[in-house]
């Protein structure tokens, strides 16, 4: 099965999927960070605990207490498998505003909130697992697990990371970083344009942004004077580089005591909207680049990991996101966390065991994990098991309550049904306003590209609920 230029291979090499002796010893030995303990689990919508709670039963926690924000979209953990306490989050403008909260609102919990904590651990020994968007300062007094050092998240700022890319002796585009003026960018613009304009970057002075809200494809001086009012009263400075043609993706590594483990390439669906306008979607490995440049990609994974050791004493998941252009990968930006595309792969192959071996080495504590046994396993798994998974999130509340459709799919397009099919669209609400995912069959998805789907279903939401994400388009295929 084929959609726009899609190549799907045999799987690089012969996989082993046998739950054998050593990861069930891995697991057994990593689930020992929970075992019979009390976890309050927070800050997320609460279908995005689902996981969460499989995970802490399965390690032999007590049964956890949730802290939500929102229902979400798709399936929530049962009652009787979770206590749950509600928040009440003001809608956020942008996902980046969000996140940039989830920190603040932990350090001052609404009463109902303490209360709930109090009630469900009043000797004060359990433990909060977060996301990596709170930081690792202790909540109400308890230790907080899966938070990052504020080191860590400073590498994320697309001004800095450049220096990381010549550390590590990257092949990388041309680019340089101005102050938020119209003359320095028009300067720095015509030198880098290489005939399709230059994309900007604005720097994280005041926090953590991402999912190209600050990023900007600027091909004329209407777009430029756009950006400067858009990045005016949010940043000090942009980096500027030439827009890079070709297929967005990712590639993935594991810092670990001995080793850095680096996985597969990641489609990342960055789609192109009007007026210029980068669109975000979903993750996918249905997509595979050639074989050469895979390994490049690995090879980079695994001087970046080290490198990262050495300047900031990094452990645990990261990612490097850039385009495979006609001239090879150029990255463009770092992920200094258990990023979209690496848990796209884990949830293909042993979710549990990398969420937990993520936990354990943020905690400290010895994973007991060989760096090369566990990439050994690891790729092989995932070029075995595919995974594509398009998403949408749309700044409307689109309804109060999460719901599915039904849908099929003709290879271009999505359309709705009354019966069904193994093909759905889950819809629900999140503090940007309404977070959307498309779930489909994995054994019809061979081949098809991340991007082609996530156009599909940011048309369908348009069409059939009336959001206003508009006209997008996959990034094409460049590389032969």
């Amino acid at each position: 099965m084929g959609h726009g230029g899609c190549r799907y291979r045999r799987p690089v090499t012969e996989p082993d999927l046998r739950d054998d002796g050593q990861r069930a010893a891995w697991r057994n030995h990593l689930a020992g960070l929970f075992r019979g303990r009390r976890v309050i689990c927070g800050i997320a919508p609460l279908a995005a605990f689902e996981g969460w709670v499989d995970l802490l039963l399965e390690a032999g926690a007590q049964r956890p207490l949730l802290v939500a924000n929102g229902m979400g979209a798709g399936p929530v953990p049962a009652e009787e498998r979770a206590e749950r306490v509600f928040v009440d989050v003001p809608p956020s403008p942008t996902m980046s505003e969000e996140l940039r909260a989830q920190d603040a609102l932990a350090r001052a919990l609404p009463d109902e909130v303490v209360s709930a904590v109090e009630r469900y651990d009043p000797t004060g020994e359990a433990v909060w697992m977060v996301g990596p968007f709170i930081g690792t300062d202790p909540i109400l007094g308890r230790p907080v697990i899966g938070g990052r050092p504020a080191a860590w998240v400073a590498l994320e700022d697309k001004i800095v990371v450049d220096d990381v890319w010549d550390a590590v002796q990257a092949p990388r585009a041309p680019s340089t970083v101005v102050p938020v003026d119209p003359a320095a960018l028009r300067t720095a613009s015509r030198s880098l344009d290489r005939g399709s304009g230059v994309v900007l970057a604005g720097d994280a002075r005041d926090g953590f942004n991402g999912g190209g809200e600050f990023v900007r494809w600027v091909h004329s001086e209407t777009d430029l004077l756009d950006a400067v009012a858009f990045y005016g009263p949010r940043c000090d400075r942009v980096r500027v580089m030439p827009f890079l043609d070709g297929v967005p993706c990712s590639i993935h590594g594991l810092v670990l005591p001995d080793a850095t483990a680096a996985f597969r390439p990641v489609e990342l669906a960055i789609l192109r909207g009007r007026d210029r306008r980068f669109v975000y979607g979903g993750q996918g490995s249905t997509w595979d680049p050639p074989q050469d440049d895979r390994a490049e990609m690995r090879d980079l994974v695994r001087r970046t990991g080290e490198e990262l050791r050495a300047r900031v004493g990094y452990r645990g998941a990261f990612g490097i996101d850039g385009v495979l252009t006609a001239d090879g990968f150029r990255p463009t930006e770092i992920n200094t966390r258990f990023s979209g595309g690496l848990a796209s792969l884990a949830r293909g192959v042993d979710s549990a065991l990398f969420t937990l071996l993520q936990l354990n080495v943020l905690a400290g504590r010895d994973p007991q994990v060989d760096g090369e046994a566990l990439e050994a396993w690891a790729v092989a798994a995932m070029d075995a098991s595919r995974v594509c998974r398009a998403v949408a999130v749309v700044p409307q509340r689109l309804a109060a309550d999460p719901f599915d459709i039904h849908v099929s799919w003709d290879g271009h397009r999505l359309s709705r049904r009354w019966e069904p099919t193994g093909w759905q669209v889950s819809v629900g609400s999140n503090p940007v306003g309404t977070f959307a995912r498309l779930v489909a069959p994995d054994a019809e998805l061979a081949g098809v590209r991340v991007a082609l789907l996530n156009c599909a279903l940011m048309a369908f939401l348009d069409a059939e609920l009336g959001s206003s994400i508009g006209p997008v388009d996959p990034a094409p295929e460049v590389r032969t």
